[in-house]
């Protein structure tokens, strides 16, 4: 899901109340309610590392500090399927060292801000502007303050949606959001969008 990015449009609060229509004899929206609001984490990311094999051995993947982060980014295995040890175990005081396990790619995360009990519900859609695949999220109210709060600081940079340990997605801010809705992005297909939907809200 390259070039995934987070944009705020009108349209968001139309297609996350559920309201359906047709395109090109698709049903524009599919919703879920998040499942366990205690597995999905929102952190923001400090750093992306590409693709590659596990080089040196584990070390701690929490750690405050940038050398130990780095060398247990290095070390981490993100093949498809590895079991992970710190699945649904980590701390969300604390920084992650996790990865992308479709992707490869290879994370350090700050501290999580937000849970998915801040998350009321997400959808899959087609974007009616271009016909392409989104995903909606809506928040709580106290969820949309947070979240105003830290994408009003934050443009520019990357905020990674983390189930079980695990990023789903890291997409980039475009804009301060303050309306307690969010639109994902990006090069993916309605399907992708679908389950990157039935994902964050827990499987």
């Amino acid at each position: 899901m390259g070039g995934v990015r987070i944009l705020l449009l009108a349209a968001v609060a139309v297609l996350a109340t559920g309201c359906q229509a047709e395109v090109a004899g698709q049903a524009e929206s599919t919703g879920f309610l998040v499942k366990d609001g205690t597995q999905l984490r929102f952190r923001p990311v400090l750093a992306e590392l590409p693709p590659g094999p596990p080089t040196g051995s584990a070390a701690d993947r929490q750690s405050t500090d940038p050398a130990t982060q780095q060398a247990a980014a290095r070390a981490l295995d993100c093949a498809p399927g590895q079991p992970d040890p710190l699945a649904g175990r980590d701390d969300p005081a604390l920084p992650l060292v996790s990865c992308d396990r479709v992707q490869g790619t290879k994370y350090i995360l700050g501290p999580g801000f937000l849970s998915g009990a801040d998350v009321s519900r997400v959808d899959a859609a087609v974007d009616p502007q271009n016909g392409g695949a989104l995903v909606n999220l809506s928040f709580t109210a106290a969820g949309a303050r947070t979240w105003a709060e830290w994408t009003g600081q934050n443009v520019g940079k990357q905020v990674a949606m983390v189930l079980r340990g695990r990023v789903l997605t890291a997409p980039s801010v475009q804009s301060a959001i303050t309306g307690g809705e969010t639109q994902i992005t990006g090069k993916f297909t309605l399907p992708e969008a679908r389950q990157l939907a039935r994902d964050i809200a827990g499987g």
